[in-house]
C-alpha cells in the first residue's frame, strides 16, 4: 500500500473506515513523510535489527520501520486500528501485529517469540513509540525498570515532557522522572516535531528523544529500590528541605541529620538541587 504519511491518505482512511481518533488515547496520526523518515533514521535501523513499536496508529511510521529493519513488532491496543493496520501493512512480511496493552506485556518474551528463540541469550533490540501524554510516565518506567534487553529507545513525547526528562538539577522541570531517565539512559533530542504534522492536530508540539541504554548507571547504587524511594520522597514535597522531605520515610530527624552529614549534603537544600551522585551518596549513607 502507498505511504499512509500524507494528509490525504490519512483522511481518506479515517473516513473510509469510520474511525474517530480518540483524544483519551492520544490518537494523533503523523501525516508528514519527512518527519517519519527522520524518526526512523534516529533509530539507526539495519537489516539485523528487531524493533518494537508501541502504538502504530494507522501504520505510517510502521511502514518506514519495516523498510529499514529486519523485523518489526507493532503493539496496538485499539481493535479498530488493528483492523486497519492489517490493510496498511499488507505485504510487509517482516511485521508482526500484536493486540495488547504495552504496559502489561513482557517485551523480551515478544521478541523471543518473534525470533523463535526458546533458549539462550536474547539479542538486544530497539523500541520506537509515539507516546500519548496520559501514558508517558508509566510506559517509560515500564521500559526503564523492566530489565528488558532494549539497547535504544526513540520516543516521541509532548515537548514539555521531553524537556522535563532532559532537565538538570536546580530547575522546576527537574524531577524524579528526570533522574530515572538519566540513571538508566543517555538521553538526547533527536528532533522537534511541530503540531502541524498530525491529524487531528494536537494542542502542543512534540519532541523525539533518543534514549541510549547505559551499560552501567553513572553512579554506583547498592540498593536501587531504596535509591528511588529517596528520590520520590525528595520530589513529592518539593517546597520542603531535603531533611524534612525525607521525614516521610519514617526516620527520626536526628537520624536523618546524621545520614545527610555522612553524605556531605546540607540538610537545608531542596531535592530539586541534588544530582544523581548526591542522591547516591544519601542512599549509601542511609544503609
Amino acid at each position: 500500500m502507498d505511504s499512509v504519511a500524507t494528509p490525504g491518505r490519512t483522511l481518506a482512511l479515517v473516513r473510509e473506515k469510520g474511525l474517530v481518533p480518540r483524544k483519551s488515547r492520544g490518537q494523533n496520526f503523523l501525516v508528514d513523510a519527512n518527519i517519519v523518515r527522520k524518526i526512523a533514521q534516529a533509530a539507526e535501523l539495519g537489516p539485523g535489527d528487531t524493533v518494537v513499536e508501541i502504538g502504530p496508529g494507522l501504520g505510517a511510521l510502521t511502514q518506514e520501520l519495516a523498510a529499514r529493519a529486519g523485523r518489526v513488532i507493532a503493539i496496538e491496543i485499539d481493535r479498530e486500528l488493528l483492523a486497519t493496520l492489517t490493510e496498511t501493512l499488507a505485504g510487509k512480511v517482516n511485521v508482526r501485529l500484536v493486540a495488547g496493552d504495552a504496559l502489561k506485556l513482557n517485551f523480551d518474551h515478544l521478541v523471543a517469540e518473534s525470533l523463535g528463540i526458546q533458549e539462550g541469550r536474547l539479542p538486544t533490540y530497539k523500541v520506537v513509540a509515539n507516546l500519548p501524554y496520559y501514558i508517558t510516565t508509566p510506559i517509560l518506567l515500564h521500559l526503564l525498570t523492566g530489565e528488558f534487553r532494549i539497547a535504544l529507545m526513540v520516543l516521541m513525547v509532548q515537548a514539555e515532557v521531553g524537556y522535563r526528562l532532559l532537565a538538570r538539577p536546580g530547575g522546576k522541570e527537574y524531577g524524579a522522572l528526570s533522574v530515572a531517565v538519566q540513571y538508566y539512559t543517555e538521553p538526547a533530542i533527536a528532533l522537534r516535531v511541530p503540531r502541524t504534522v498530525f491529524y487531528p492536530r494536537p494542542e502542543v508540539d512534540s519532541l523525539v528523544l533518543k534514549l541510549t541504554r547505559r551499560t552501567r548507571p553513572p553512579v554506583a547504587v547498592a540498593d536501587e529500590d531504596l535509591f528511588f524511594r529517596l528520590i520520590r520522597a525528595a520530589f513529592n514535597q518539593r517546597r520542603k528541605t531535603i531533611l524534612n522531605a525525607l521525614g516521610s520515610l519514617e526516620r527520626e530527624k536526628a537520624d536523618l541529620t546524621r545520614i545527610l552529614a555522612r553524605a556531605g549534603i546540607d540538610p537545608r537544600r531542596r531535592g530539586e538541587t541534588l544530582t544523581l551522585a548526591e542522591f547516591a551518596r544519601i542512599s549509601q549513607a542511609w544503609q
